[in-house]
């Protein structure tokens, strides 16, 4: 393992290797990732990696939107063999309320306006989208063509083979246990495979992140909680879009190979790092989704698991130095967005070390915004 580098990522997520890439890509030299298991043995390997550009705040939007076109042309632009499986079915989100129709309006409006080519649609409307869809208690849906799913092992690994073309080095199965300073600043990071002298580290660990930042005295208002899914036998295609609803609490979309995925926020999951499965996920679960969709009841589970949501009191991931320790970079906090977000994760961070003028609206993203009163709200998430 090299004993030097300019600089150190941890994680070996989404969000690591698409960090390591745009480094590389804009300049950066001697570029080194850490992963304490294999690639997308976290988060990123248990979410359901849906796309979407409807969000409720502008900082999501264009944010989404710029990753959302970079997987347009991850093929050309990362060159792995058998592409990334991104389907561009649309996001179909399910309206059942007065105030969740007054939310989607303004949503639409400020989606519209940067691009983002979303409608309201009546129920006949969305039931000519999703043939199977129950519409008895929807009063209306929004839609966005351009949405949609991909694969995150390939994407990941997608992204991990371009940064190694351009140099950069990973090494797996490497664990961090400090994180090393000198003169006020940080001066390496100690692993379970030795020493890295580095005056930069990016962390990018998703549930990991506080606990490694803290290592150096960095305290982030993060958390983590548990998040569950399910994953069906394969069927014919049925189902087009990503269906969503906030109000229903649950997200479904119909894999390329048949298999359902589908995934709700539940009740009283424990804020640590367990990612146990809960006993009463499945059941709620289909008795949500059988409502929305009733010829899925006879669809059998194959499993289910957890995941971990890294979140942030605002639902916004923090883009920033560690405000109390120059050379310490934080990519964290993406509330269950992470995957979406890697691209634009990627060119954030690399425009944030190397010190180049924003293209995208990091600068909005502190550490410090919590304390400050700068909160970036987000009205729009599961």
């Amino acid at each position: 393992m090299n004993k030097t580098a300019d600089i150190v990522i941890i994680g070996g997520g989404i969000s690591g290797v698409a960090i390591g890439y745009f480094l590389l890509k804009h300049g950066a030299k001697n570029v080194i990732l850490l992963e304490k298991d294999y690639l997308t043995a976290g988060s990123t390997g248990r979410c359901g990696a849906g796309i979407r550009q409807q969000w409720g705040s502008d900082v999501n939007c264009i944010m989404t939107q710029f990753s959302c076109n970079f997987f347009e042309n991850a093929q050309e632009e990362l060159g792995y063999p058998g592409g990334i499986e991104f389907h561009q079915g649309g996001y179909l989100f399910l309206i059942t309320t007065e105030n969740e129709l007054a939310q989607t309006k303004k949503n639409i409006a400020l989606q519209n306006s940067l691009g983002i080519e979303s409608k309201l649609l009546s129920t006949t409307e969305a039931k000519a989208i999703v043939p199977i869809l129950n519409t008895d208690n929807l009063l209306a849906a929004a839609f966005h063509r351009q949405d949609g799913h991909l694969n995150p092992f390939k994407t990941t690994y997608a992204f991990a083979e371009a940064f190694k073309r351009l140099g950069g080095k990973i090494y797996t199965n490497t664990t961090v246990t400090d994180i090393t300073t000198e003169n006020g600043r940080v001066s390496g990071i100690n692993t379970t495979k030795g020493h890295i002298s580095t005056p930069c580290v990016v962390n990018a660990a998703g549930g990991h992140t506080q606990k490694i930042a803290a290592q150096a005295g960095v305290d982030l208002p993060l958390y983590a909680e548990r998040r569950n899914i399910l994953v069906t036998e394969p069927v014919a295609p049925i189902l087009t879009p990503m269906i969503m609803s906030i109000s229903l609490n649950f997200y479904c979309q119909q894999v390329p190979h048949g298999s359902f995925i589908m995934g709700r926020a539940c009740p009283n999951q424990p804020r640590d790092m367990r990612v146990t499965a809960d006993s009463s996920f499945p059941e709620t679960m289909a008795s949500v989704i059988t409502e929305a969709m009733p010829s899925l009841k006879n669809l059998r589970m194959l499993r289910q698991w957890a995941g971990i949501y890294n979140m942030s009191p605002d639902k916004h991931p923090i883009y920033a130095q560690a405000p109390n320790l120059p050379g310490l970079y934080i990519a964290a906090g993406f509330s269950g967005h992470g995957f979406m977000l890697g691209p634009a994760t990627g060119k954030c961070m690399a425009e944030l070390v190397l010190g180049l003028t924003p293209t995208l609206p990091w600068d909005r993203l502190s550490a410090t915004r919590f304390a400050e009163g700068g909160l970036v709200l987000e009205p729009s998430v599961v």
